[in-house]
């Protein structure tokens, strides 16, 4: 009964995928949820969906249903890891069958290598994907693997309700609340055990004994636990027999220090069969976007965090001293990663510190010779903050210029540089709509061009983003303006695009597009608060835990003149969408003047565009026209997914004018083109506006020409300027410029990638 009823939901799984969705509209995007909700109920049945998973994995490799592959292979992985303990042979399937995929194209070959090398390590080391996960998720200190991950969740209080912004606050702290260190110690400790000794761990005894250490020997067990696993993980020659016995002597050694040990001795305990642990919430925190460099920060914050002393209000003041850096450090001087230290050195040996004084203590002529040299100069104040003190701490690590470098005494060893790790996971997730990932493109952009100024996250944080829609049912003054000028279905294209273009995003994250906003507005109740913190939090995890395959979009800049040559250009990026409107006259002599000539040309301004078009062989081919229009929009996402990415889809709404018997009338004609570089300009100086990213607050008045292309990565531009010094006449890529990345991509993580 148990194995047709898991049967039967995987059935319906699969049939959502083909399109046959649930007769009950309220179960799409719920039947994979409610799947492993069902096997936490009764984590003994693990074996029984991993086995049926497996099979229906090699049914549709028989079958060519290649698009079955990728959501049960993710299915099957996030039961195998929550799983007590599945059998070596089970594994050895699961095994096998990913190492197939390699014969297949991306993104099958490249999601069955690394779940294979996952495979791998947990068949010798069982119950090591379930430690990494919950080590990493929530920031347990660990010698052995010292990986840290966050995840933050960004809104824009603008584009979405407050009930919405409300409810994700409550449902992430919530998440929080019971999941303290000790306890996800212990979840390890547990989950650990029983996944190498099965039946034999008693799970009962073995909570109790945990339940009455205290914190120190809790943190002890744990750190030999996760030494046992990490040493049988990274060991090609490791034995899982070897490895068993090794866990089972700390097992036996934790359940001697139990009270009532002496009426059950460790072995003879009765077993009460295979007990699931629970896996912890991840750790969340929700921000909702205010500020323009607000990212930034909170990233900073997450390498390096403030030090209990510093006030949490002096955050910004600290951050924005930070900025002084980007302007001292001189990168065109040097190849190499340099950090700037602000300095507050007066110049004066004795404003010297005493210790620094003892370091010269005359004791030899050597020494005196060797003593630091010091020229008049200017003292500057410190900051009320001590300036960056807390983030020089962090660039203080391997390979790191010290922030008060002393002269070396001769015959001193210099140590070697060690490269940096990146230790650190920061999992953003966007909630909204196409014009929160506008912002995203314009944060990330202005992350680049700082991290080339001065590198500090990029060697240390390894930087993941991910794509909820959220379309709300009650949109605020702001969603208004943006509807009319935009459908609701269009103000989610890039998430349209992704769902097209991997089906299980489709069905496990587009679905949440309304269903959000639909829960966030429930009325209070016990059945309300079940749903919405299992549920919501859940999906999220389960997103960014499997969620690793990125699509990445190319981002594109634009320059605008405006027509008072006064004024300076702008430059701004934009990611989804660019859209033109002929602008109002606003004195009463224009607006006279622009009646006549929409009376004699019609409506519309006359515009020249020129355009490089876009061929199969790649070769530039510029392109110019002029024509009367009355508007003109540029998609950067393509209608399909099998379309290129870079690649602008211009449509002009040109006006004809036709002369007949009846009189002289106009007529709008659809004008498309692809590129990827174009200009536009006004012919008769009328401005017209420019908005981005169907975000209001992006829109451009007064503008007489815009000129759009592929948005360069700024390292590369800072390497071509650096070689364009000494090789003047050169015009292609040459030295280290020709295996940088040229364009600058914004990757958003999906479960599958794109699916050709």
């Amino acid at each position: 009964e148990v194995e047709s009823d898991i049967l039967r939901r995987v059935r319906t799984l699969l049939r959502e995928l083909d399109g046959h969705h649930p007769a009950c509209q309220c179960d799409r995007g719920m039947l994979r949820w409610t799947l492993h909700k069902k096997i936490d109920q009764n984590p003994s049945n693990s074996s029984v969906l991993v086995r049926i998973l497996v099979k229906e994995l090699e049914r549709a490799e028989r079958g060519d249903f290649r698009h079955y592959i990728i959501p049960l292979l993710h299915t099957l992985m996030y039961t195998l890891i929550k799983a007590p303990c599945i059998s070596d042979e089970l594994c050895g399937r699961v095994y096998d069958f990913c190492k197939k995929l390699l014969t297949l194209p991306k993104p099958f070959c490249t999601i069955g290598l690394d779940y294979a090398i996952r495979l791998k390590m947990e068949r010798t080391a069982p119950g090591m994907l379930y430690q990494r996960m919950v080590i990493s998720e929530q920031s347990l200190k660990s010698d052995p693997y010292p990986y840290q991950e966050k995840i933050f969740i960004f809104a824009d209080p603008e584009l979405l309700s407050e009930a919405i912004c409300n409810a994700l606050v409550t449902d992430t702290e919530a998440a929080q609340v019971s999941q303290s260190p000790r306890a996800c110690m212990c979840y390890v400790i547990i989950h650990t055990m029983q996944a190498a000794l099965g039946e034999g761990c008693d799970v009962r005894s073995l909570k109790g004994s945990l339940q009455d250490m205290p914190m120190r020997d809790v943190e002890h067990w744990f750190q030999q636990v996760v030494a046992a696993v990490e040493c049988a993980g990274n060991e090609a020659s490791a034995d899982r027999g070897q490895h068993a016995a090794r866990l089972e002597n700390i097992y036996r050694t934790i359940l001697s220090s139990l009270q009532a040990a002496s009426l059950f001795p460790p072995g003879n305990a009765p077993l009460g069969g295979l007990q699931g642990t629970p896996l912890p919430n991840p750790n969340i925190s929700f921000h909702l976007w205010t500020e323009d460099d607000q990212l930034w920060k909170e990233l900073v914050l997450f390498i390096r965090p403030l030090s209990q002393s510093c006030e949490p209000d002096c955050l910004s003041q600290d951050l924005d001293n930070f900025e002084i850096q980007d302007i001292i450090s001189d990168c065109e001087c040097c190849e190499q990663t340099r950090f700037s230290v602000l300095s507050t050195d007066s110049g004066i040996e004795r404003d010297l510190p005493v210790a620094a004084e003892e370091l010269f203590a005359p004791c030899s002529t050597e020494t005196e010779q060797s003593r630091l040299q010091r020229k008049g100069g200017i003292k500057k104040k410190p900051s009320p903050l001590e300036s960056v003190a807390f983030l020089q701490a962090g660039c203080n690590g391997p390979g790191a210029k010290p922030p008060a470098k002393l002269q070396r005494r001769p015959g001193t060893p210099l140590e070697p540089a060690a490269p940096l790790q990146r230790l650190h996971t920061a999992r953003i997730v966007l909630l909204g709509d196409d014009r929160i990932l506008g912002r995203l493109a314009q944060a990330y952009h202005s992350l680049r061009k700082r991290e080339t100024r001065r590198v500090f996250l990029t060697p240390r944080l390894n930087l993941q983003f991910y794509h909820i829609p959220v379309v709300t049912g009650q949109p605020n003054t702001l969603t208004v303006a943006d509807h009319a000028a935009a459908g609701q279905e269009e103000l989610c294209e890039v998430a349209g695009y992704l769902g097209r273009a991997d089906p299980w995003y489709e069905s496990n994250i587009n679905t949440l597009c309304h269903m959000i906003p639909k829960l966030a507005t429930m009325p209070s109740s016990p059945s309300k608060h079940l749903v919405t913190d299992l549920f919501i939090t859940d999906v999220i995890a389960y997103y960014v835990r499997m969620g690793i395959q990125p699509v990445c979009f190319q981002v594109y800049a634009v320059k605008i003149f405006f027509n008072d040559p006064a004024q300076e250009p702008a430059e701004d990026v934009f990611l989804v969408e660019l859209r033109t409107q002929v602008q109002e006259s606003i004195s009463h002599r224009d607006l006279s003047m622009t009646k006549k000539k929409m009376t004699l040309d019609g409506p519309g301004i006359d515009l020249t565009v020129t355009y490089r078009k876009v061929v199969v062989s790649d070769r530039a081919k510029e392109l110019a026209m002029s024509l009367r229009s009355t508007g003109l929009v540029m998609k950067a996402i393509p209608a399909d997914e099998a379309e290129d990415l870079v690649c602008l889809n211009v449509n002009i709404t040109e006006i004809v004018r036709i002369n007949n018997l009846s009189g002289r009338s106009f007529s709008a004609v659809a004008n498309r083109l692809k590129t990827r570089n174009i200009k536009i300009r006004s012919t008769e100086q009328r401005p017209f506006t420019v908005c981005l990213d169907k975000d209001s607050r992006r829109t451009y008045r007064n503008v007489i020409s815009v000129e759009v292309s592929p948005c360069l990565e700024p390292s590369y531009c800072l390497q071509k300027t650096r070689t364009m010094k000494f090789s003047l006449h050169e015009t292609e890529d040459v030295g280290l410029v020709k295996y940088m990345p040229k364009s600058l991509l914004l990757p958003i993580n999906t479960f599958a990638g794109i699916i050709q």
